[in-house]
């Protein structure tokens, strides 16, 4: 059977889906996204993208067309077509059709709402114990990536020229800082002390990133938000990358040259073994209140 997704308040077939021509987020870019992961038919962490997925329409000057408990049974609807597999979840609203092309933002027109669930992309087994690749490349995105928009040609490009590099992801540099990848946050450590950037306009506020800072603070593992230039990164002794579909990721190479002895490090088993627990209780459905739940 075809899946279903989400289209504007009907659940129909992905193809016969369709949207107009005219509508902004196919002629401008005009809208937001989130990506949800989901363990054993559950959201992980569904309120906090909700949230973010409202930051983000505000940032653009639009009202949520609903609710987080209207979001979350649709969601629900759409996860129960693959029972407990693990999914991902894609959520797109794009400011809607409007009669004809047009810059200014229209007074009266309707949002188009789209959100569709598939089988999660699992990790590489052999990538995670190998650890990761990355470039460096300058940041020639706009001044406001707090925002999930839908128009990501500048992180497309820097990925694919990762891609012929060699590497497995690029790391973005502003004005002498390092700030997150093409799509990943970044984190790295400096004798037994956990960095990342603390949010700004330059990069997205991640939602596994603030998840990795509150396990690192209940298991008393030392952390700060400050700025990682690119000549510290160089001598970081682990790099991360973190993301809600690459989790908690190590970096063991970086411009060509291997991180620390080249290998995963102790801190980053650590973590991930933090957050691998952290999915397993949402999967047992106990500890409803902790931060792990949806």
């Amino acid at each position: 059977m075809t899946p279903l997704l989400y289209l504007n308040g009907e659940f129909i077939p992905e193809d016969q889906a369709r949207v107009s021509v005219m509508d902004r987020g196919f002629l401008f870019g005009d809208g937001v996204y989130e990506v949800i992961p989901a363990y054993a038919g559950l959201p992980f962490r569904l309120r906090e993208h909700l949230d973010r997925l409202n930051n983000s329409l505000a940032a653009i000057r639009m009202t949520p067309p609903l609710d987080h408990e209207q979001w979350s049974q649709i969601l629900h609807r759409l996860l129960q077509q693959r029972g407990s597999e693990d999914q991902q979840i894609y959520l797109q609203i794009t400011r809607g059709a409007y009669g004809k092309r047009l810059h200014a933002i229209p007074e009266q027109v309707q949002p188009t709402l789209m959100a569709m669930a598939s089988p999660i992309n699992r990790r590489d087994p052999e990538l995670v114990a190998r650890g990761m690749s990355v470039i460096t490349l300058e940041d020639i995105r706009w001044q406001r990536c707090d925002i999930k928009a839908i128009t990501l040609l500048a992180n497309i490009l820097a990925q694919s020229q990762a891609r012929e590099e060699g590497a497995d992801e690029a790391i973005l540099v502003r004005d002498g800082l390092a700030n997150e990848g093409t799509a990943s946050n970044l984190f790295m450590v400096k004798e037994g002390l956990v960095i990342t950037p603390p949010k700004s306009t330059h990069l997205l506020p991640g939602i596994t990133r603030d998840l990795v800072l509150e396990l690192a603070m209940e298991d008393g593992i030392p952390y700060a938000e400050a700025s990682i230039s690119a000549d510290e990164l160089e001598s970081a002794d682990e790099i991360w990358i973190t993301s809600s579909t690459k989790e908690v990721m190590p970096v063991t190479r970086l411009n060509g040259k291997p991180v620390a002895n080249g290998l995963p490090g102790p801190m980053w088993e650590r973590m991930d073994a933090l957050y691998a627990a952290c999915k397993e209780r949402l999967r047992l459905r106990t500890q409803a209140s902790d931060n792990c739940y949806e």
